[in-house]
């Protein structure tokens, strides 16, 4: 991956990538494929015979589990070897988190080793760091996160929980209530957040045995059932001053930064969930018979196997393009904390779209198997109930996608992204006369399409923010179409670019290719819709008549066939038994 000149976050609008500058899973190196097979293998042997087990709440259960999996590293995979972890890479980390995701169990995993365990790894003092880390890294202390309260959610920083210092002057009493905190019946270790005096939001580090804390009862979920969740109560908790993580009055700066990465890991985890998905409806389309045939036959099962497909292609490029960019950044010596926040809107953009996809990808299981996959013996059930959730926590999709244009004009207000004079130069473009024609070579014409998309994005959501002005805030509507805009053009782009270099390495591209291509033409229709909604929305008459000229001027396209396409994708992934690229 040549990592020269590496373009900030949210560049992907406004430039033009080349395929040897993004990361694709067929870059993955021995030591990453050897992780991955060590890791299934455990999971085969020791996690999915005890499916059963885990989702009755056996929770004794899940501590040994993860405790093996610490003794394999694997809960210390983004712990530095100092303080008793491998210290591994970014790809390796979402590599892990991709083949854990295994519904509830999964769930226990990502609470600790994620949101439980890096804020400590980021923010953590060296004393909390050699206090805490080295028993995470072996499972023999669990980490849960508490953030969420009953009247503080998607608004984390309206938290009520107060913290005031004591009259020694030693500790903190904090006063509150916490829920929906994933492996509060049995963590050992709780990253919370209070205001300090009322004001100061700020993070500490929880011990189970602290006086004033006591854990809830067991929420009773719609799916993810085995994993545990329930509520903390302070009552003037009393924690140390030494247990301040990070600066008094810089809790958000923990927390975003927190979720940054989690958002990244959810969305891998979806993609490993939605691929266990394609799997199981791969196996009972082939077994199924109806009219004398399996189902799998049948031109409408096809249809819905090649498009899990494809989005779970689209999702895996653009998943590891993120983490490549990461850890570029990485290893040119930039803070772990710097690195991923960098690229916040790709990580949003990550947990929108894996959520999404493994949601379709759960619903059309539920329907290959029919009424089969509306009875709880049948694995369609659990994995529907279980995959919902990943549209709420880390943020809910819709609080994401109020995200991604707000980071996208902060950082072109403070000079970290010159998306102003993009706009700018897309509106003149707008009237030029010569907007170019495709290169030659693979891909040009979806390559030249995806570059006018972009320019039709910026102009809509040029036009709309220059609308509206500072009141866009007011106008959620809007924002979440500039959003859909910005998550369409990254996936599209990052399928394009990883079957491009694919074809260039000689690495099996065809199928590749095939989804790329049909990606690109659907794509267009969604992309087209959005701005012309955003056009509307921000002009009229004749200012109106002439931004949709401009439109089409940006976005001409012929349809395509797209069944036989998508009969060949489907013909592959029929072949293999699962997924293919």
């Amino acid at each position: 991956m040549d990592v020269t000149g590496l373009l900030p976050g949210g560049s992907f609008l406004i430039t033009a990538a080349n395929p040897a500058e993004v990361f694709t899973p067929e870059d993955f190196s021995a030591e990453h494929a050897l992780t991955a097979r060590t890791l299934t293998a455990f999971l085969e042997a020791e996690v999915d015979p005890k499916t059963e087990e885990l989702e009755s709440h056996n929770f004794p259960l899940v501590r040994t589990l993860l405790r093996k999996l610490g003794q394999l590293g694997f809960l210390g995979v983004d712990i530095p070897e100092e303080y008793g972890g491998c210290g591994l890479d970014v790809i390796t980390s979402l590599l892990v988190a991709e083949h854990m995701s295994r519904g509830s169990f999964s769930v226990s995993f990502g609470a600790h080793t994620v949101i439980g365990t890096l804020p400590i790894v980021y923010f953590g003092t060296e004393a909390q760091k050699r206090r805490y880390l080295p028993r995470m890294a072996t499972g023999e202390i669990i980490g849960a996160y508490a953030l969420t309260e009953p009247t503080a959610g998607s608004d984390a920083l309206a938290a009520r929980t107060r913290a005031v210092l004591g009259e020694d002057g030693r500790q903190y009493l904090l006063t509150g209530t916490k829920q929906f905190v994933s492996n509060a019946g049995f963590a050992d270790v709780f990253v919370t957040y209070a205001k300090v005096d009322g004001e100061r939001f700020t993070c500490f580090i929880l011990d189970r045995d602290t006086d004033g804390l006591v854990v809830g009862a067991e929420e009773h979920k719609m799916g993810i059932t085995g994993s545990s969740t329930a509520s903390l109560f302070l009552d003037n908790a009393r924690v140390p001053v030494e247990h301040v993580l990070g600066e008094i009055g810089e809790g958000h700066r923990v927390a975003l930064n927190v979720l940054n990465v989690g958002r990244l890991k959810l969305g891998t985890g979806c993609l490993g969930a939605a691929k266990r998905a394609l799997r199981q409806a791969v196996a009972y389309a082939g077994e199924r018979h109806q009219f004398g045939r399996p189902i799998a036959a049948f031109g409408l099962i096809q249809h819905k196997l090649a498009e899990m497909a494809l989005r779970i292609y689209l999702l895996e490029s653009l998943i590891y393009r993120t983490g490549g960019l990461i850890h570029a950044r990485r290893r040119g010596s930039e803070s772990v904390v710097d690195s991923i926040e960098e690229y916040a809107v790709e990580c949003s953009i990550a947990k929108v779209y894996g959520s999404e996809a493994v949601g379709f990808a759960a619903d059309e299981l539920v329907q290959i198997y029919g009424g089969y996959g509306f009875i709880e013996d049948y694995p369609a059930a659990r994995a529907y109930r279980d995959a919902r959730i990943a549209r709420i926590y880390e943020g809910t999709n819709e609080i994401n996608r109020l995200l991604i244009p707000g980071m996208l004009l902060r950082r072109a207000q403070r000079g970290r992204l010159p998306l102003l004079d993009a706009v700018r130069r897309a509106s003149e473009e707008a009237l030029s006369a010569d907007l170019g024609t495709p290169d030659s070579g693979p891909l040009a014409e979806e390559r030249h399409q995806v570059e006018m998309a972009k320019k039709a994005a910026l102009l809509a959501a040029g036009t709309a923010t220059q609308r509206h002005g500072e009141g866009i805030r007011e106008h959620e509507e809007i924002l979440v179409r500039i959003a859909d805009l910005a998550i369409e053009v990254f996936a599209l782009e990052s399928a394009l670019l990883r079957a491009l270099k694919a074809r260039e390495r000689g690495l099996g591209s065809d199928i590749k290719m095939e989804m790329a291509r049909l990606a690109t033409h659907e794509g267009l229709g969604r992309i087209e819709t959005l701005c012309r909604q955003l056009l509307a929305a921000s002009a009229e008459g004749e200012a109106l008549r002439t931004l949709m000229a401009a439109l089409r001027r940006f976005l001409r396209y012929a349809p395509v066939d797209t069944i036989r396409p998508r009969r060949r994708i489907a013909e592959r992934v029929l072949d293999a038994g699962g997924y293919v690229a």
